[in-house]
């Protein structure tokens, strides 16, 4: 008998953010993906199929919680997200998967959704899912020391993760998860203050949740980190107030760099290594047109924003202090304010959002699905030779790369909505205008419906991988499932393995 479960089909999603209020929400197809997993669950009647949900399943950062991770309101929170009428049905769905004999339901915990490692949500799924059925309880699965899940399908052996174990920014930390959930179990609480978040997550809950509920689109935009800040400064100038605490969040994402070679459980036990990743700068995150605006002339012109927030920061921890001399070096956040407001209203915001759009977009390789990114990178370095599928999420961005020796890498992608820009939505102001309308309005329903030069600005693409024994192969497949989601996906790409 395997260690590992074999199973004829596997088939993987990952990223589908159920929260939120309405109106806050970034998941959209939620028949589709339920007709889906409807769909999966009829596959091969006599056989056994797997169905991996590959992190983010949830999005408690997107609900209103006390703090950075929901401790004692957690199974409240699932618990009113599962009851949601936007995302009912996929539960409704998922929990007749489970009744099938031969069915698997896989539940790998991401950065979104880091209460899934708790105890007592584990039994709320296993109650809302299989209520007091024992078999299809059996079938129901929870991944969520960081371990990911393998399995075998034919002479294949799969891993799947979500992929946040190596990114700096959203690394998980199972070590304190285990200790809140032993809390929990001995009937303590745990004060929101005790809880020490990522970087991602404070970007997420200082940042752009404010943001968010003015723009509810925000998050849909990929690459989700390079000049983001800048973006997201123009669109809300009021956010350049609190700029400064970027450099604590940037010292966050510093510490995690130094142990995100350790997240994956095959690194756990050896000494800790220098990643090599370059750091992120403010710079970077602001984009080479809004550093330049902050920056303005004179003196101060030739620092980097890293050094102006630098003494900013220095500012606003010592009240009271003088304010430095307008040939010195910046001492007060109000500098940036003057400074950031007054390039904006000297070109105007569509065409200052339209620069840090294409800041943002520079040599833009997002939707390249052969890129080797950082997350295939450092994924594939930590995962042993004898591994031949492997599958990630995280990043929202599907991937199908042949790594060589019949070995092969996905990305499952996401299901939440996307949105690409082109080169002729950026090429000039008067080529923007429309599109800062859309985007300007602030919500989502402005935003499902505009098109530009006959293409939705939303991207109907909703993702999914699958790896299956067939005629003695083993096959893998990138595909999209499209229309109301009961019929076959759509083969992107395809790998098969003797």
């Amino acid at each position: 008998m395997s260690e590992f479960p074999a199973y004829d089909e596997v088939h993987v999603i990952s990223d589908i953010h159920m929260g939120g209020k309405p109106g806050f929400q970034i998941l959209r197809e939620t028949q589709r993906l339920a007709n889906y997993i409807r769909w999966v669950a009829a596959q091969r009647p006599e056989g056994r199929v797997a169905l991996v949900l590959n992190g983010d399943v949830f999005d408690t950062l997107a609900e209103d919680i006390r703090g950075y991770v929901a401790v004692d309101e957690a199974t409240a929170t699932l618990t009113r997200i599962m009851d949601d009428k936007s995302f009912s049905g996929i539960w409704e769905a998922l929990a007749d998967f489970v009744k099938k004999k031969g069915r698997a339901l896989v539940i790998v915990i991401g950065n979104h959704d880091i209460e899934v490692s708790f105890p007592s949500v584990q039994r709320l799924i296993l109650s809302r899912l299989a209520g007091e059925d024992l078999l299809a309880r059996a079938r129901i699965e929870f991944s969520t020391t960081g371990a990911g899940h393998t399995c075998l399908v034919g002479n294949a052996r799969v891993f799947c993760t979500h992929g946040n174990e190596v990114d700096a920014w959203n690394y998980n930390r199972y070590e304190d998860l285990a200790k809140v959930a032993r809390r929990l179990n001995a009937g303590r609480s745990l004060e929101p203050s005790e809880w020490y978040p990522n970087a991602g997550t404070r970007m997420v809950k200082e940042v752009m949740n404010e943001v968010k509920r003015r723009y509810a689109w925000i998050d849909l935009l990929k690459p989700e980190t390079s000049a983001a800040v800048g973006t997201l400064v123009v669109l809300d100038p009021s956010q350049a107030a609190k700029i400064n605490s970027l450099l604590s969040i940037l010292g966050e994402r510093q510490r995690g760099s130094g142990q995100v070679d350790q997240r994956l459980s095959a690194e756990g036990f050896q000494p800790r290594r220098e990643t090599g990743a370059p750091a992120i700068t403010v710079d970077q995150l602001l984009g080479p047109n809004v550093s330049a605006g902050i920056q303005g002339g004179g003196p101060a012109g030739s620092q980097t924003a890293d050094d102006m927030l630098l003494a900013a920061e220095k500012g606003f921890k010592q009240p009271g202090a003088p304010a430095t001399p307008a040939n010195e070096t910046l001492g007060t956040g109000g500098l940036i304010w003057d400074r950031l407001t007054g390039w904006i209203t000297g070109v105007g915001k569509d065409e200052a959002l339209r620069r840090a759009l294409k800041d943002w977009l520079a040599g833009d390789k997002t939707f390249d699905i052969t890129d080797q990114d950082d997350t295939y990178k450092q994924v594939t370095a930590s995962v042993g030779g004898s591994t031949d599928f492997i599958v990630t999420g995280h990043t929202h961005l599907e991937r199908a790369i042949k790594m060589g020796g019949s070995r092969y890498y996905f990305n499952s992608g996401t299901w939440i909505r996307l949105l690409r820009f082109s080169d002729a939505m950026l090429k000039d102001t008067a080529s923007f205008k429309p599109v800062y309308e859309a985007l300007t309005d602030g919500g989502m329903a402005a935003i499902d419906k505009a098109k530009f030069g006959g293409e939705s600005f939303v991207m109907d693409q909703t993702s999914a991988v699958s790896i299956s024994l067939e005629d003695g192969k083993v096959v893998g497949r990138l595909t999209h499932i499209e229309g109301n989601g009961t019929g076959k996906p759509r083969v992107i790409e395809q790998f098969a393995r003797p």
